[in-house]
């Protein structure tokens, strides 16, 4: 036979009476007769609680019940309203905008702007059109760019109508319009045009080879035309572009490279639309300067493009833009069969 089964001793005062799951719920033991109660356990305490709070919610007519359900159909409902208003904000974003003082300002000073800029544009249109029906007060009757007028020197309307802007493919014209064009920091077009017969007999017609081998001394001693700074500049330039003619085979293929052969046909209607400078300038600027060129800034490169025809900034109005705009055509033509050629 199998032994009883062993039940372990536990003293009276070790005893713990818990509660026993059964189908009809939670029921506590009875205790054993001569036994006090003990105090009662941390769950008994903690299922009161819950009964107690169970209790009170579905009280309604308790004050704390009331001023709870209040507090949280007040948090719902600004809950609500933030959510409503935040859309509202997002979706009225762009008025909100417009209608605080700085985005104002901002627009206001905008309209402004435009307005004073239809203002100049309606004013050149005016005086382009008077000019026209009185033929620009020229005896030739021709319109010209805004910047020649009747009363410019004679030697810079004669440029204006023959070289500016005309496509230059002589190594000797380009390399002295590069170093016109440099003295331009320090003088106007008109000074350097006057004087420029004299700068052709000094500097051996801009022939490069010629200039590079002048003797420095004897240069600064006899001349009085430029300042020290643009005659070094000559004679250092001079001796680069050597160095550019034994590379590429010429200085005019060099230079039209930059290009590809074709001018920049800008189609200009205002004077302030012509740009001082342009990225291809800089990037001129920057090849001629890693070579040991001086005084050849993107403004002075843009100034020599512009002479020499690599691009065409005569304003539409003005008869030499598309005669200009021929002869580039027929420069490109030519560049053309003589690179198929070579």
């Amino acid at each position: 036979m199998s032994a009883p089964p062993r039940f372990r001793s536990v003293n009276s005062g070790e005893r713990e009476f818990r509660s026993i799951l059964g189908p009809t719920g939670n029921k506590l033991q009875r205790n054993p007769p001569g036994m006090k109660l003990e105090k009662p356990t941390m769950e008994k305490k903690s299922m009161e609680s819950k009964d107690e709070k169970t209790k009170k919610l579905d009280n309604p007519d308790s004050p704390t019940t009331t001023l709870k359900q209040c507090s949280s159909l007040c948090s719902s409902i600004l809950r609500r309203n933030s959510a409503s208003m935040t859309a509202s904000y997002s979706s009225d974003a762009s008025s909100s905008c417009e209608s605080s003082p700085l985005s104002v300002a901002s627009s206001l000073s905008c309209k402004k702007a435009v307005r004073r800029r239809k203002q100049t544009d309606e004013k050149e249109d005016k005086v382009a059109a008077a000019g026209a029906s009185s033929g620009d007060c020229f005896a030739d009757g021709r319109r010209r760019c805004v910047w020649i007028t009747p009363t410019s020197d004679p030697s810079y309307v004669a440029f204006h109508d023959e070289e500016w802007g005309v496509p230059e493919h002589d190594d000797k014209r380009l390399f002295e319009l590069l170093c016109l064009s440099g003295a331009l920091a320090e003088l106007s077009w008109t000074n350097i045009l006057s004087r420029r017969q004299l700068l052709r007999e000094v500097f051996m017609d801009f022939d490069p080879v010629a200039v590079s081998e002048l003797n420095e001394k004897k240069l600064m001693a006899s001349i009085a035309l430029l300042s020290e700074v643009k005659i070094r500049s000559i004679l250092d330039n001079s001796r680069h572009v050597r160095k550019i003619i034994a590379e590429f085979g010429s200085f005019n293929k060099y230079m039209w490279n930059f290009v590809n052969n074709k001018p920049t046909q800008n189609q200009i209607r205002y004077q302030r639309q012509v740009p001082v400078k342009t990225s291809k300038a800089e990037f001129i600027s920057k090849d001629l300067i890693r070579r040991g060129f001086r005084s050849v800034s993107s403004t002075v490169i843009y100034s020599f493009m512009q002479a020499a025809g690599l691009t065409n900034d005569h304003l539409i109005g003005c008869f030499r833009y598309q005669d200009c705009c021929v002869d580039a055509d027929t420069t490109t033509t030519k560049a053309t069969k003589k690179n198929e050629r070579e």
